[in-house]
């Protein structure tokens, strides 16, 4: 009976108030069939609670979906009517951008020269601007001044994609470019499409297209039709054929990186788009479609802004910019930014002069390269490019490519370091002497000039660049192990790995490249990227700041070992007195390539790095010899430590003279399994513990076993010939002459050679480029 009670009581009221007075069959059928019978044909006034509910989301939805369109389109009646629309001479010409020196107030030169002329858009023929219309928006000639369709795709596009598509018509692009200025906001492209809107309601389409085609950028420095036409082709833009006219307006979304003189598939592929859209459209005939052929553009020549050496910095300041995304070209030639760079310009004026200077005899075609680095943070201070940009645009401290030579050997000292290997261990100094250079292969291969050193510790090998010695170093190591060292240095060109002969320095590299490695010995360990911009401006606002993303790559202990070593190549080595000239310590090392077509010097003191190389290119490319001149030496190696030492004599002159780092040199000798060089046993046992060296101290242990060179030594002669008498430190080099006192007459040959960086002539030539 309860049963049946609750299921009456869950029933209609009228259902349940007859039941409860009927007969007691009518009660014994409640929760039967009868039951869920009556509760079907219950009252139809009786609305279901469930649905009530459900209408009310709907109204209240529906209301605020009513709210928002109503909220929007005050909103847009509001703009709309406060919107004013710019008289033509108020529009927002595009700005330059210039460059500055560190100071930030020092400028150095601007992008591009704004080239603008009006033109009146009657003396054009029709195709001029129907080519634009093609290319930039098929609807213009019947739609409002925006294309909802093409906003909504390009929304959807930047929600899903990640892109900056601006779904713009020819009139929300002027608007936008010469009323807003650049808009890349959700809001400033409302306010775009309104102004739009208003000026298409207020402007003849023509009137619209010509101020469109009077102002728009279209590369190489030209700002509207005319410039462009005279730009590309050198007539003016009433006298252009359809195909040139086609030809510019295809590149109008990135002119300056769709040139045809920059990316020719890119702008024939663009140039074959408007023609299709032209003969569709009914602006060209089928004939003069068939009859379009991509036009030959003239050559473009850069502004007097690149002239001489300033063309190399601004060129590289926008390849720093562009390669790391932070803006385009087109945003860099047309923003009005201001960018600051990391160059000093006392030292910029001083790294010019010195690296313009041609002594007498040195040839025309000999090519220098220069940079100075401040390896504490990355910043290049001075950069040598060549001499006039206009004439050679190929920058010689970051594009061209020399052989490196013997300036790649410390990051074998890093390696040996690594492998807690002690620079006291002894090693065969002798010329020549039999490698595997590649696995089955083996050679002979000799010291520069074939000087047999004796029995010589790393410090002296680096001093004295002994090739020998650190092709044994390098049979530790294995070439891929080195190439890795390199590489983690900062080194990002191709070093072969199946060689021997990679620590010799056979691969081409860039001066910045070869700086960009050393600088993180220099800074202890730590490398930072190189680079030529310190931040960039607009309206005291910043928009850049350079991030040279400080890593730690090597022990700071392993980089006092190898600065150590490199100390005695400018004291005593293959700089011998480059050290005493400044009147500071001096870590360096010198460098000659293969068959003696180029050399190379990299040298700095705790605050300041500056590596300097010469190479000689032939006519065709090819890598000649660099003959000697002025003085300096066979193949000229002491013309880089030259050019080094006139620098950093006035870069470094204010800078407090600082001590490098002290090494502990506590590796063991001969390695950690006896088997470096000739081993632990050949080491005094007063070498075995830890032994501190101060930069301050001779360059020579005293416990190293010495033998003086000798020229032309016998191949037999080896570091088990002992010394019948005291060991004796190798005979001081008469340092490279810096300021030759009779620059015609070959100089007095010194007591020992100053060029033992010659790589082995068995080693097939490789091409430095130019």
């Amino acid at each position: 009976m309860a049963s049946q009670t609750r299921t009456v009581r869950s029933g209609a009221s009228g259902d349940a108030h007859r039941t409860s007075h009927g007969s007691a069959n009518a009660r014994k059928t409640s929760t039967g069939p009868a039951g869920a019978r009556r509760n079907h044909r219950a009252p139809k006034n009786k609305k279901d609670p469930k649905r009530k509910h459900k209408g009310l989301w709907w109204k209240i939805l529906l209301g605020v979906i009513g709210g928002i369109i109503v909220l929007g389109i005050a909103l847009f009646a509001y703009l709309y009517a406060t919107t004013d629309i710019p008289q033509p001479e108020k529009i927002a010409l595009a700005e330059k951008t210039t460059v500055y020196y560190n100071d930030g107030t020092t400028p150095i030169g601007s992008f591009s020269e704004q080239n603008r002329e009006i033109v009146n858009c009657a003396t054009l023929p029709d195709y001029v601007g129907n080519a634009i219309v093609a290319s930039e928006d098929r609807s213009f000639w019947t739609n409002k001044g925006i294309d909802i369709t093409g906003m909504a795709r390009a929304l959807y596009n930047n929600l899903t994609k990640g892109t900056r598509q601006g779904g713009s018509t020819i009139t929300q692009q002027y608007a936008e470019r010469y009323y807003l200025g650049e808009t890349t906001s959700y809001s400033g492209k409302i306010r775009e499409a309104i102004l739009a809107m208003k000026i298409a309601n207020s402007q003849d389409k023509s009137e619209v297209l010509c101020n469109y085609m009077n102002t728009i950028y279209l590369g190489r420095g030209a700002y509207g039709i005319q410039a462009a036409a005279q730009a590309y082709f050198g007539k003016d833009a009433k006298d252009l054929t359809p195909s040139e006219a086609a030809m510019i307006a295809g590149i109008i979304p990135a002119p300056s990186t769709w040139d045809p003189a920059v990316n020719p598939k890119q702008a024939e592929k663009r140039f074959d788009r408007v023609v299709g859209i032209m003969k569709d459209d009914g602006y060209l005939t089928a004939q003069q479609a068939a009859d379009a052929k991509f036009p030959e553009v003239k050559e473009y020549v850069p502004s007097n802004d690149y002239a001489g050496p300033t063309g190399y910095i601004l060129s590289t300041v926008e390849t720093e910019l562009t390669n790391n995304k932070a803006f385009t070209k087109d945003e860099l030639e047309t923003g009005g930014y201001k960018v600051i760079t990391t160059l000093d310009k006392t030292m910029q004026d001083r790294i010019q002069q010195v690296g313009d200077e041609r002594p007498e005899g040195m040839p025309e075609t000999l090519q220098i390269g220069g940079i100075a680095v401040d390896q504490s943070s990355g910043s290049v201070r001075a950069m040598y490019a060549g001499q006039d940009y206009l004439k050679q645009q190929l920058n010689n401290a970051t594009q061209s490519t020399f052989q490196p030579g013997s300036t790649m050997k410390p990051f074998g000292l890093i390696g040996a370091a690594q492998d807690d290997v002690s620079f006291s261990t002894l090693f065969n100094g002798n010329s020549p002497e039999r490698f595997e250079t590649t696995p089955g292969t083996f050679a002979e291969v000799p010291n520069a000039l074939g000087i047999s050193w004796g029995t010589i510790n790393l410090n002296q090998a680096t001093a004295n660049s002994v090739n020998t010695v650190f092709m044994n170093v390098n049979e530790h190591l294995t070439p891929k192990r080195y190439a890795q060292i390199a590489h983690d240095a900062g080194i990002t060109g191709d070093i072969q790995e199946d060689t021997l002969y990679n620590i010799l320095g056979i691969n081409s590299l860039t001066v910045w490249d070869l700086a960009q490695g050393h600088s993180t010995i220099a800074n202890n360990g730590t490398k930072n990227t190189l680079h030529l911009v310190d931040r960039v401006t607009k309206a005291d606002k910043d928009m850049y700041k350079a991030n040279p993303e400080p890593k730690k790559v090597f022990d700071e202990n392993v980089c006092a070992l190898t600065q150590h070593a490199m100390l005695g190549t400018t004291t005593y080595g293959t700089a011998a007195g480059v050290s005493s000239q400044l009147g500071r310590p001096v870590a360096g090392k010198s460098g000659t390539a293969n068959d003696e077509t180029a050399a190379s010097f990299v040298g700095y003191t705790p605050q300041l790095m500056n590596v300097w190389a010469i190479w000689n290119p032939g006519e065709n490319g090819e890598n000649l010899v660099v003959p000697s001149f002025a003085g300096y030496g066979v193949s000229s190696t002491g013309y880089p430590a030259h050019l080094f030492s006139e620098f950093m004599s006035t870069a470094v002159a204010d800078m407090p003279v600082e001590q490098f780092p002290t090494a502990v040199d506590n590796g063991k000798i001969g390695g950690p399994d006896g088997d470096w060089g000739l081993g632990g046993s050949r080491a005094p046992s007063t070498n075995q513990g830890q032994n501190t060296v101060t930069p301050s101290e001779s360059p020579s242990e005293s416990a190293s076993q010495s033998a003086s060179p000798t020229q032309n030594a016998s191949p037999s002669q080896t570091a088990n010939d002992k010394p019948t008498s005291e060991p004796q430190q190798p005979a001081q080099p008469t340092p490279e002459p810096t300021q030759p006192a009779q620059p015609t007459t070959e100089p007095t040959p010194p007591a020992q050679p100053t060029q033992p960086d010659t790589q082995p002539t068995t080693e097939p030539q490789q091409q430095s480029g130019q």
